[in-house]
């Protein structure tokens, strides 16, 4: 979690936004339904405000198409346990796959998604890299042994790959 309130925030008010970080820790991206959308790491904070509570979020990328989807789920789920929220969505800084939690990257992996920038390794020297011609470990078996298919997945921010000693097809999300 990035954020949780202001320094200043009142001492009756932190359970109320621990509270609401607990609740949002159970909404799942809709595209993706085993990472939550506070793992996933768009929720950037939560503060108070005159209105409840406001919500900050980061979308994947600027022309998410599950942007809306996000954000009505945030305020129902919020809602249904009895706290007021208006999302604003933030587009700077822009989010990066960096804010994705630990245990999102474990969930992705068991999912079946190669998790950004895990196990990846370059293409010609075997070495792990940052440059776009590296190659993730299936999340399958584990081989690093793995090709691209298509620079585009089952969404725009995955690549598709197989593993070569598998032969399991499986979307890589890509480092942003």
């Amino acid at each position: 979690m990035s954020v949780v309130a202001g320094a200043d925030l009142d001492a009756e008010l932190r359970p109320m936004v621990a509270h609401a970080w607990q609740v949002l820790a159970g909404v799942s991206d809709p595209e993706i339904p085993v990472i939550s959308v506070v793992d996933l790491g768009i929720v950037r904070s939560i503060t108070t405000a005159a209105h409840g509570l406001e919500v900050r979020v980061t979308p994947t990328y600027a022309g998410c198409p599950a942007t809306h989807v996000i954000e009505a789920d945030i305020i129902a789920a919020l809602a249904a346990a009895g706290l007021a929220a208006r999302v604003v969505t933030t587009l700077s800084p822009a989010w990066s796959t960096d804010w994705i939690s630990v245990h999102g990257r474990a969930r992705l992996k068991e999912y079946g998604i190669a998790p950004p920038g895990q196990d990846a390794v370059d293409a010609d020297s075997g070495c792990r890299s940052q440059s776009l011609q590296f190659y993730p470990a299936c999340p399958q078996c584990n081989s690093k042994n793995t090709e691209r298919l298509s620079q585009f997945g089952s969404t725009p921010c995955k690549s598709l790959y197989r593993c070569l000693a598998c032969r399991e097809p499986f979307d890589y999300f890509k480092p942003l």
